[in-house]
């Protein structure tokens, strides 16, 4: 099967990956009523289509936190996802610096913050979960610093929002003997993955939590662990504790709420990121393409607004874009790449995003990705 579209990867990685794996990626909380919002919503926002403006040269450059980028867009933090492909992590951010685009390690990464730093040449963005242990905060943030460049501190996790297909896949619902048992059927439907991955992909840990995780394996422990140690009693007086202890520019990731953002732009951040955690956590929120006009709209003359949630292509990034963000962050979209094809599928998936973020251009008159504004939706027209 050739991939045209995001879709095209998405169904590549439902053949490849264990149920186990592919639902984890795939699904969000509950009913997935804020998940498919996010996508319908985005797809609703319709474009001014202009003519006879001179896009003859068109410019996607932009630049966020002082780093220069071939175009808007980072690659997301995604927890586990480096058992979509063998030490995955690694290969999408050697994709992502290919491509002129930052890549953002999860603190829950198979790959830790120094495997990634050995595979690349350029600092990459770190994304931080906040947990009980703050002696181990401290290290974690001082390998970070060594490293990255941009910290994304996502506050939209003080529990796991309730996934049912993890717990009918069996990632989550069947502890112990039992579940190992399901997952290594699912395993062994899928034997390139189990190959490539599951054998030649050891160890499977959460590299950045070895230190209080110990080499347990994640499927085994991951929930549990994170149940028991992450921090639900975190508030904004937290962000003075990161502050403190990270020196380059600070994103708040997870914001849907006006008042929220407001705070954020009081407690001294640099930039948020409107997300609902791509659908995974509270269901039946707001979808961030709807969250994101009035958020940019109170903050963004004292913040940089980032979005994710929803994004399949490059047209959605210029819809984003025209909402009112200033980057755009994928998530699934290259996740399912990097579960296809690996750092080849990555790489690919942003040249995909990139031609089709040409076209809208083109066709909406807007010769550079920087000026992208507001007037290039439909209901400007009307005002």
């Amino acid at each position: 099967m050739k991939a045209a579209a995001v879709s095209d990867y998405r169904e590549l990685a439902r053949r490849r990956l264990p149920r186990f794996l592919f639902d984890y990626v795939d699904g969000g909380a509950g009913a997935e009523v804020t998940l498919r919002r996010n996508v319908t919503d985005l797809e609703a926002v319709a474009l001014r289509q202009r003519v006879l403006r001179d896009v003859s040269s068109l410019d996607l450059r932009t630049e966020l936190f002082g780093c220069a980028m071939a175009m808007p867009i980072v690659l997301a933090p995604i927890g586990m996802v480096g058992l979509n492909a063998r030490r995955g992590e690694v290969q999408a951010a050697r994709a992502a610096e290919r491509a002129g685009v930052p890549f953002c390690l999860s603190t829950v990464s198979t790959c830790s913050v120094s495997e990634v730093a050995r595979g690349v040449r350029q600092p990459f963005w770190f994304q931080l979960y906040m947990i009980r242990d703050r002696g181990f905060m401290r290290a974690l943030l001082a390998e970070a610093a060594a490293h990255c460049s941009v910290l994304l501190f996502t506050v939209d996790l003080p529990v796991a929002g309730s996934r049912y297909r993890d717990v009918r896949s069996g990632l989550t619902g069947a502890p112990g003997f039992l579940g190992s048992l399901q997952r290594i059927s699912q395993a062994l439907a899928r034997p390139r993955w189990a190959w490539d991955v599951g054998l030649r992909g050891r160890p499977h840990t959460l590299g950045n939590l070895t230190p209080v995780m110990g080499t347990r394996s994640m499927l085994s422990d991951y929930f549990a662990w994170i149940r028991g140690n992450f921090d639900p009693g975190v508030t904004w007086k937290d962000i003075e504790w990161v502050r403190g202890h990270w020196p380059g520019p600070l994103v708040v990731k997870g914001i849907l709420d006006i008042e929220d953002a407001r705070t954020a732009a009081n407690c001294g951040a640099d930039g948020l990121v409107v997300s609902n955690h791509g659908g995974r956590q509270l269901d039946g929120t707001p979808s961030t393409a709807q969250a994101l006009p009035l958020i940019a709209q109170a903050v963004g003359a004292s913040l940089t607004v980032l979005v994710d949630g929803g994004v399949r292509s490059g047209l959605d990034v210029v819809r984003m874009l025209a909402l009112g963000a200033k980057g755009v962050l994928l998530g699934r979209a290259w996740a399912y790449a990097l579960a296809a094809r690996g750092e080849a599928g990555v790489a690919h998936v942003l040249e995909l995003i990139e031609a089709e973020m040409r076209v809208a251009l083109s066709l909406t008159g807007c010769a550079r990705a920087r000026q992208i504004t507001g007037e290039l939706l439909v209901s400007a027209a009307r005002a």
